[in-house]
């Protein structure tokens, strides 16, 4: 820990400041929460005095003790040195309005598919209440698996990963969120543990990272489980064996949705005979597709 700082810093305002010029200089790489060194600073700085993340404003020149001020620069310290994620650092990671608890056994979620389960899949599942079976696979931290059920209120919901120890992490948040009765989490390579199952929606973030991508990945990245980010050669692979046995376990007007990053290319290339419906996220309307049932070969 810099000293020097512990000395002269008094206030979340030279903090923020401390922080931001850190970051900067050591050109960190962002993307699991924000897409800057200003925001970033800001949210560890007020998750670590476990002030309110969205007040910054009024805590600005207080005056802090010199132990609060020695905790945020190990924070910051962590951040720079080891390049640790922020949702590593803090144990937790945002989906819109919702919090997940995450550590390094999962990868930290930031899915476009949650606001599309929420807003975006109106003209498939026109009647929410309708939907009484749900599958996410790789679920990871449980995240999309929770914002499946807490959208479609009536729906059981399957949650399947590789990992026992992601599953460790989501029954916690399934946990927190109150939903065991409806959320199952199970083991299981894909569909293997499923039988003959069949789903009104399946969703899915599954590893989608080329094999090129994956040695290029920022530092921050690499403290990411690799088996939840590698898709193979082109990051087609999980896609390909997902899409081999999506149809024998959808119903008759189940969907199945997909986010696949800056993979459309290689999916186009994959699938030359699918015409996949792109969705329009914030992101742009190639990151996640959707494909009904007949168009999926038997």
């Amino acid at each position: 820990m810099d000293a020097e700082a512990a000395r002269s810093l008094c206030s979340i305002r030279d903090l923020l400041r401390y922080a931001a010029s850190r970051f900067s200089a050591a050109q960190l790489a962002f993307g699991h929460g924000t897409d800057n060194g200003y925001d970033e600073a800001a949210y560890l700085i007020l998750h670590t005095l476990h002030l309110p993340l969205d007040r910054l404003e009024p805590f600005l020149d207080a005056r802090l003790l010199p132990s609060e001020i020695e905790r945020v620069l190990q924070v910051i310290e962590r951040r720079v040195v080891e390049r640790v994620p922020a949702a590593y650092l803090t144990h937790e990671a945002w989906l819109g309005d919702y919090r997940f608890y995450v550590d390094e056994r999962v990868i930290v979620p930031r899915s476009h598919l949650a606001g599309l389960i929420e807003h975006g899949l109106q003209a498939w599942l026109p009647d929410p209440d309708r939907v009484g079976r749900a599958l996410d696979l790789c679920t990871g931290s449980g995240c999309l698996a929770i914002v499946v059920a807490l959208t479609f209120v009536n729906a059981e919901v399957d949650a399947i990963d590789i990992s026992a120890e992601a599953l460790q992490v989501a029954s916690r948040n399934v946990t927190d969120y109150g939903l065991q009765h409806r959320i199952r989490l199970l083991e299981s390579d894909l569909f293997a543990g499923l039988q003959a199952r069949r789903y009104d929606l399946i969703v899915s973030n599954p590893p989608y990272v080329s094999r090129e991508e994956m040695r290029e990945l920022p530092a921050e990245y690499r403290h990411e489980p690799a088996l939840a980010l590698d898709g193979g050669a082109d990051g087609m692979d999980l896609v390909r064996a997902i899409l081999a046995r999506a149809r024998n376990h959808l119903a008759p007007a189940g969907v199945i949705v997909i986010e696949i990053g800056n993979g459309r290319e290689a999916f186009e290339a994959a699938f030359p005979a699918l015409e996949a419906t792109w969705l329009e996220t914030s992101a742009g309307g190639d990151q996640v597709c959707l494909l009904e049932r007949e168009q999926l070969q038997a």
